[in-house]
């Protein structure tokens, strides 16, 4: 089996541009490749997915530990021929950007996987040679198996590889030359989603064949051929205790494919809806799900459809069980900015108007303390949590301290009560699981409670 991460010095280096072009090769190849990312990103595995047709994984060692982030690594690699991490930042980037915890190497040194480094050559020459040295001895081992030299062009290529061959004695398979025809634009929280870019498939088809064209892939296949990693056999599905309806449309598309695999593995139907498209709740459910994404950029639209904003807002009020995070935390609200600053409003179950902050906010990991019970917490719980959001509210909630890993600095945010959580942090359901068994035992009782579970239909055929 062929298993990389595709690492870099820095963000911007090109990282998902060479992930998505060896995706694409191996599935022409027939190697029925897997795909995950390192960290807490949700737009970079929307890439693999569009290369694949397959979820693509997070692996975060800080959302969770790392037994967990070896059976998900596991499972995402039984029956396939090819498996590409994509990394997060830079190499040893890790908590707070000043310690390598959580970050690529660490993750590779958990999988024990090589590493394929992704090196922009533009404007130096031997300079690159001391940076690759730099990264080899920083960490023992530094796992950096092999260069690829990105935004070069084959003549440049040709004349730096054997360079950094001699002086860092790490192999150079190639090189990715500039493809204007593939680029992808960039906003406030990274990459356009891919649902929303043209011709992506012929964009990364390009790609992909300037990777064959610019690039030693038999060499690389060596180097990077390993064992497969043992994952237990896949266990029969549960019966069935509750539906839980998922938000899933342009709005709402920051969810973790490992969130649904952990509700469906502990009983819970997923239903998904759409707040921008549909007039009504799915029919007989027993919990609400409403992650991030950009309502933000949809926020006339999300507006317009007051049938969606009453529904979702007589469910919560009536005590549905709710778990709504970032952008379905803003759709909670009373009202929403768009981009050009026009307010509309939301659901408002929740107090507070959302708008654009002018920067990223309280950006990155936190740990989430619980000072009382509620839906998903117990008094006394710490648990991991990320934010990655521009828009702010005027009122964020006070029903738990949040706590940076490294800083120490703590604010107070979020809404809980005995059937929601609403706030900016997004949970990492697979890491916690304890908080999707909370959950769906919540969206049980509501279910046998309400009679949405089948529970009232079996009662009138029995009588």
């Amino acid at each position: 089996m062929i298993r990389l991460l595709v690492s870099a010095p820095a963000s911007g280096c090109g990282k998902t541009a060479v992930s998505c072009a060896l995706l694409r090769i191996f599935r022409e190849r027939g190697l029925n490749p897997c795909a995950f990312k390192c960290g807490p990103d949700y737009i970079d595995p929307m890439f693999h997915r569009a290369c694949l047709n397959v979820e693509s994984r997070n692996l975060d060692l800080f959302l969770s530990d790392a037994g967990t982030v070896r059976t998900q690594f596991a499972r995402g690699c039984r029956g396939r021929g090819a498996a590409v991490i994509e990394g997060a930042m830079g190499y040893y980037d890790g908590l707070g950007g000043t310690t390598d915890r959580a970050s690529a190497r660490q993750l590779a040194d958990t999988l024990d996987v090589p590493v394929l480094l992704v090196l922009p050559a533009h404007g130096a020459g031997l300079t690159l040679a001391a940076a690759v040295r730099g990264l080899q001895s920083f960490r023992t081992p530094c796992r950096i198996k092999a260069v690829i030299l990105n935004d070069c062009s084959p003549a440049l290529c040709r004349k730096l590889a054997p360079m950094l061959e001699q002086e860092t004695g790490i192999p150079v398979l190639g090189c990715l030359p500039r493809v204007p025809e593939a680029a992808v634009e960039s906003r406030h929280l990274g990459l356009l989603t891919a649902q929303e870019i043209r011709d992506l498939d012929g964009r990364l088809s390009a790609l992909a064949r300037a990777m064959e064209e610019n690039v030693n892939l038999a060499r690389l296949t060596e180097l990077f051929d390993g064992a497969v990693p043992e994952a237990e056999p896949p266990s029969s599905p549960p019966p069935k205790r509750c539906r839980i309806a998922a938000a899933r449309d342009e709005a709402f598309c920051f969810a973790y494919a490992e969130t649904f695999e952990t509700f469906a593995e502990r009983g819970a139907e997923i239903v998904f809806f759409s707040p921008l498209h549909d007039a009504a709740l799915p029919e007989r459910i027993g919990g609400l799900y409403l992650p991030g994404g950009y309502p933000e950029l949809y926020a006339r639209r999300l507006s317009e459809n007051a049938a969606m904003r009453r529904a979702v807002a007589g469910a919560v009020r009536a005590g549905l069980p709710t778990v709504a995070e970032c952008g379905g935390f803003l759709y909670l609200g009373t009202a929403l900015a768009a981009p050009d600053g026009e307010r509309f409003p939301m659901a408002g179950v929740l107090p507070g108007e959302a708008a654009d902050a002018g920067r990223l906010t309280r950006f990155g990991y936190a740990e989430l303390i619980a000072d009382r019970n509620s839906l998903l917490f117990r008094a006394g719980d710490r648990i991991p949590v990320h934010e990655f959001h521009r828009w702010d509210s005027t009122e964020n909630g006070r029903d738990f301290r949040l706590r940076k890993p490294i800083s120490g600095i703590e604010w107070k945010a979020g809404f809980a009560g005995g059937s929601l959580y609403a706030a900016f942090p997004h949970l990492y359901f697979a890491g916690s699981p304890i908080l999707a068994e909370r959950l769906i035992r919540a969206a049980e009782k509501y279910g046998a409670e309400h009679g949405t579970d089948g529970t009232a239909e079996q009662n009138h055929a029995a009588g």
